[in-house]
């Protein structure tokens, strides 16, 4: 069975708080750990404190996007100093607040040549994934649906198997996103199968609002009874946009993913 840990992307759930606060509101509704978008953008000691006064842990982090109107840098030709930056800030940040894993963004790419590309985040990928294993953390890279973000280098799961399959690296895993891949793959249950053992982590929003749970289209049961099928034992996180009741009101759904997970 699934790991019981159902955790909070706190940069988008609780987001009437402070972020620091929204800690200890994830551990008083219920929730078992926490993610974070983009630390290296907030007071990282401020962060560090407040996890540790609620005592939840920190399971991933993003890695710096190169500014907060940029969707990653990890394909981005010519961007490649500016990535290996990223990585080395990200790093101390990581293991000040326990993290396990880190995840990368491929970038938009509009214009630019797709070989090239590739190219850059395969280097990237490979580079990113040796330095995250020498200090203890396991590297995600994530596809995100091309209708979210126009541009984005990496959509779609064949996209990420066949990026993940050229790096060829044993620290490097799938970022799962039930929402993205919703959008993109026409059989959820089953893209989750071919996926596999590939999935390093999990994240969930309904579709097609990226709402919480039950406000769209998305099969939970089966994605998850897909999900245990391919052996996946580890966090699953909500990443979603609260509704106007705020998150905390809108948690219905929690009892039912305890029972899936």
């Amino acid at each position: 069975r699934l790991s019981a840990m159902l955790i909070a992307n706190i940069s988008m759930l609780f987001n009437d708080l402070p972020l620091p606060d929204r800690f200890a509101a994830a551990r008083d509704a219920g929730f078992d750990g926490v993610e974070i978008q983009f630390p290296d953008e907030a007071d990282t000691a401020a962060l560090t404190r407040a996890q540790a006064a609620a005592g939840l842990p920190v399971v991933l982090v993003n890695i710096p996007r190169g500014g907060p109107d940029r969707a990653g840098l990890a394909a981005l030709p010519g961007q490649e100093a500016a990535f290996a930056a990223a990585v080395e800030r990200i790093t101390p940040i990581a293991r000040d607040l326990g993290a396990r894993k880190v995840n990368t963004l491929a970038g938009i790419t509009t214009g630019l040549d797709p070989a090239a590309g590739r190219a850059v985040l395969e280097a990237n990928l490979r580079h990113a994934a040796g330095r995250m294993a020498e200090a203890g953390l396991r590297l995600m890279v994530e596809p995100v649906n091309p209708w979210d973000v126009p541009g984005f280098f990496l959509t779609g799961l064949d996209a990420g198997l066949s990026v993940i399959a050229a790096v060829d690296h044993p620290n490097l895993g799938l970022q799962f996103d039930l929402y993205h891949m919703a959008r993109t793959e026409p059989d959820l249950p089953a893209a989750i199968v071919r996926a596999g053992a590939r999935i390093g982590h999990v994240q969930f929003a309904d579709t097609p609002g990226r709402g919480a749970p039950g406000t769209g289209g998305i099969d939970f049961a089966a994605a998850f009874a897909a999900l245990r099928a391919t052996g996946y034992r580890d966090a699953v996180s909500a990443e979603y946009r609260p509704g106007p009741e705020g998150t905390a009101a809108g948690l219905g759904w929690m009892e039912a993913f305890r029972t899936w997970i």
